[in-house]
């Protein structure tokens, strides 16, 4: 039997049992080693405040609207950070040189299950970059959504960015803009983080809970501002302040996954004031411009490439990594007590 994990209601988590799949007709059979937490994204379903568990969204309008719910729990292999090792090739595609084969490392998007069977298709050219640590490998994706908010922010040599939130992905958004030649400001609540953040390049680390930190910019910057922020932790009041920070005319990059009402958004004020732009960055596509050139693909193995010749170091952010049948506790410390964590890993 294989393993999956599973939400079965808001804060519950089992890991359960299922009969493995049949390997079909060009597709290969890929055992999970290592399966990253998304913090972000996986406890918005883990407790029950994720869009598409209160409202129907409508891929074609593409809008969310009243009515039944488009996801429902039990909610099952949720995920998108997995690496894992081919086990089995399908006989049709076995001598097909893009075919990963049997002993392959490979990244992907899978869910965290103990196997999974995928188009080999999918996985063309996924194989580990070699000498890279396969648990980096697992950053593939969270990796792509930092960079996808860097690129958004379309940052220039010798502009200022100000990154608010330092959880996993905004400190591989901070060490990416540090690499895009920014002077990057990294602003957090948890001391452990700015440390962090400090040690990925970041030129000065602000502590949110003490002072002002549009006015601290202001005095970094000499009066003007950030040219651009990037606000990654999801929060309305931090979102709210990066705006303060910007400079008249300058760029706003909201990142994070927000959840509920926006009631902490005075857009009157600085937002109103200074005619600052506020741009979307999320995983399903580049920023205009960009989308010919650019797509999801590119961004991971750009993100690894980085991670595989040292310029980033994704690794260092993990804190746990443990048997995926400890599932429900990493979920717990995830939500109780999320200042003692950074990357989790489940290991299969």
């Amino acid at each position: 039997m294989a393993e999956v994990v599973q939400f079965t209601a808001p804060r519950v988590v089992e890991v359960v049992s299922y009969t493995p799949e049949p390997l079909q007709s060009g597709h290969v059979r890929v055992r999970t080693r290592f399966s990253g937490i998304s913090a972000g994204t996986e406890l918005a379903a883990y407790r029950g405040t994720n869009p598409y568990l209160t409202r129907r969204w409508d891929p074609e309008q593409r809008l969310f609207r009243n009515g039944a719910d488009t996801l429902a729990y039990p909610l099952t292999g949720w995920g998108y950070s997995e690496v894992g090792e081919v086990t089995e090739v399908a006989p049709d595609i076995a001598d097909d040189p893009a075919t990963p084969q049997v002993g392959t490392l490979v990244w992907g998007i899978w869910g965290h299950r103990s196997e999974a069977v995928l188009p080999a298709g999918k996985l063309a050219g996924h194989e580990v970059p070699a000498g890279l640590d396969p648990l980096a490998a697992t950053f593939a994706r969270v990796g792509a959504v930092a960079l996808t908010a860097v690129h958004a922010a379309d940052l220039h040599l010798g502009e200022t960015v100000a990154v608010f939130g330092q959880g996993v992905i905004g400190l591989l958004a901070t060490r990416l803009a540090v690499l895009s030649g920014a002077t990057v400001i990294a602003v957090d609540a948890i001391d452990a983080r700015l440390q962090q953040a400090a040690a990925f390049g970041a030129h000065h680390a602000l502590d949110a809970r003490t002072g002002d930190v549009g006015e601290q910019v202001k005095a970094l910057t000499g009066g003007l501002g950030a040219d651009t922020a990037i606000e990654i932790s999801g929060a309305y009041p931090a979102l709210h302040e990066a705006i303060r920070t910007v400079a008249p005319a300058g760029r706003v990059v909201a990142a994070g996954f927000y959840q509920g009402e926006a009631t902490a958004l005075r857009l009157g004020e600085e937002f109103h004031h200074n005619r600052v732009e506020i741009v979307t960055a999320q995983i399903g596509g580049v920023r205009p411009g960009m989308w010919l050139r650019w797509d999801q693909d590119r961004l991971n193995r750009t993100f690894l490439r980085l991670a595989a010749a040292g310029q980033i170091d994704p690794a260092a952010l993990i804190t746990h990594t443990v048997p995926v049948a400890q599932a429900p506790d990493i979920y717990r410390l995830l939500d109780d007590r999320p200042a003692d964590a950074l990357q989790t890993i489940l290991e299969f």
